[in-house]
């Protein structure tokens, strides 16, 4: 598992004016009615979103295993003083020294308001195993004090490069010392037409962080914030995740049943999110007791955090990945059931693949203006033939539908068959 960033800058005083102000204001420049985090997020691909690909542009690049953030360029029109700062998931701000991004048409000139969306990652080298943070720029809400956020993908992805990246590329080419004071490099995301997805699997081999699947994004979709159905997120149906909070609960003590043995092994509960702060156990993560052992050695605040975890097919229990300390709350439960789905019922990589000769060629008919999707190629896979489900069957799972927990800490009993926390 490649080791994930920690956010670099200062945080801000939560709740402080600073702070409340720079709200207000992405929430102006976003042209949003809410002071929460702008950044739009992927649903997962499901069988039906085949036919999406075909029916609809969508462009696609890798997913990169690192950490989502906001970087937002703010700038003084009066003055030309010019503050960056990286904003996460959980909407907390945190200031950057150092960076200067100056005007695509005057380099003397500060790049006005701008807000780009984008993955912080650990780009390693093979040779020396020397790390640089790098910020992966993908998308763009507002470039230069203008709304972008309306536009079709290929516009925002212009101007992310023309006004964003190009004129900061060619001061650190003319300027090298500048580079010094900046705590992290930046990239623009390589983008591919999505029926190129087997170059981008190609390059991946190449890349010096991790990557974990694809992201496909609708090209004529408007960015949208929040869960966007237009950004399909891939993964290996095996390698589907999902973001839960983990709920410790230890057995009574054999000589005062009142209180917890903290030194025995505990119950590990996976609590769903419902909205708000209110959370539901779903089911139970497995972990063995030399791994417990392991995990408690560390010392380390396990109890009430969100915990990545993906389903052991092969033993049928959730298994932990890694701690999510940079998202404020664990998938929703609408999110979780869709998940599910797409674990049960997903694409695997060999079937993306022999559909991207159909993609193609509807692709290529749309840019032609044809009115009609042409016949199937001769010598094209089977696959394009075959109709696509259009509803998911339905499915009886282990870890089954949603229920009022006896475990809940909100409603239910501080005690359970002797079980407290």
């Amino acid at each position: 598992m490649p080791r994930i960033p920690d956010i670099p800058g200062s945080r801000l005083t939560p709740r402080s004016e600073q702070e409340s102000w720079l709200k207000d204001h992405v929430a102006r420049l976003c042209q949003i009615d809410h002071r929460r985090f702008p950044g739009s997020q992927p649903v997962s691909f499901l069988k039906t979103d085949l036919a999406k690909l075909e029916t609809q542009d969508f462009w696609v690049c890798e997913k990169s295993d690192g950490i989502r953030v906001l970087l937002f360029v703010n700038t003084n029109v009066e003055t030309r003083a010019q503050n960056v700062y990286l904003i996460d998931r959980k909407n907390e701000y945190y200031y950057l020294e150092g960076l200067y991004f100056p005007h695509h048409k005057n380099p003397q000139l500060p790049l006005q308001d701008t807000i780009v969306d984008g993955e912080l990652v650990y780009d390693v080298d093979p040779q020396t195993n020397h790390e640089t943070m790098r910020f992966l720029a993908f998308d763009c809400l507002v470039v230069d004090g203008e709304n972008m956020m309306s536009r079709p993908l290929d516009k925002r992805y212009g101007r992310l490069q023309e006004y964003f990246y190009s004129p900061f590329a060619k001061m650190k080419k003319d300027h090298p010392q500048v580079t010094s004071s900046h705590p992290f490099d930046i990239r623009v995301k390589r983008i591919q037409l999505s029926y190129a997805a087997e170059l981008v699997f190609a390059e991946m081999v190449n890349l010096q962080h991790g990557s974990d699947g694809l992201i496909y994004t609708c090209v004529n979709a408007p960015y949208t914030p929040a869960t966007d159905e237009n950004i399909l997120k891939w993964k290996p149906p095996s390698e589907n995740s999902i973001d839960f909070k983990l709920v410790l609960r230890f057995p009574p003590l054999k000589d005062n049943p009142s209180q917890p043995d903290f030194h025995a092994k505990p119950v590990f509960l996976l609590h769903v999110w419902c909205g708000d702060t209110r959370y539901e156990q779903y089911d139970q993560l497995y972990m063995d007791d030399n791994e417990w052992e392991q995990r408690k050695s560390s010392g380390e605040q396990y109890d009430d955090r969100i915990v990545e975890v993906h389903w052991d097919t092969a033993h049928n229990h959730w298994r932990m990945m890694r701690f999510r300390d940079d998202k404020l709350n664990g998938n929703h439960k609408s999110i979780v059931e869709k998940i599910i789905i797409s674990i049960a019922d997903g694409v695997e990589k060999d079937v993306l693949l022999e559909r991207s000769n159909s993609i193609r060629t509807a692709w290529k008919a749309r840019a032609a203006g044809h009115a009609q999707a042409p016949a199937p190629m001769r010598g094209a896979p089977n696959t394009i033939a075959v109709p696509v489900q259009a509803v998911a069957p339905p499915l009886e799972l282990r870890y089954g539908r949603l229920a009022t927990s006896q475990w809940s800490k909100v409603g239910g009993p501080a005690v359970v068959a002797g079980m407290k926390r």
